[in-house]
């Protein structure tokens, strides 16, 4: 998948996430989203409720980046950081477990 990072949505997480990249760890799911855990620890940040398919946050309860792929929305509040902007479709065979990667281009 590629995704960009947006920083206007939560500069400070953004910020943060680029810092510590490449960021690696292994999938989680739920619902029609996957995610992973990170060593980055930030707070809530303009965070929502409400997310679009392709969304690419950070949850802050989880310290976690997640990729929305479905109809589903957060456990709880996450923090937009940009989206995925080709083969979103690749994230609904994710299983849980798979390392995943999340670097620069």
């Amino acid at each position: 998948m590629d995704g960009e990072l947006t920083r206007f949505t939560a500069p400070k997480t953004v910020d943060a996430i680029l810092k510590q990249l490449p960021l690696e760890g292994r999938t989680a799911k739920w619902k029609e989203e996957i995610y992973f855990e990170t060593p980055v620890k930030m707070g809530a940040e303009k965070a929502q409720p409400k997310v679009e398919a392709g969304a690419l946050a950070y949850w802050p309860m989880g310290a976690a980046v997640c990729i929305f792929y479905g109809t589903s929305q957060p456990y709880s509040p996450v923090n937009i950081i940009g989206k995925i902007t080709s083969n979103l479709e690749l994230s609904a065979g994710v299983r849980e477990g798979t390392r995943i990667r999340m670097e620069r281009a």
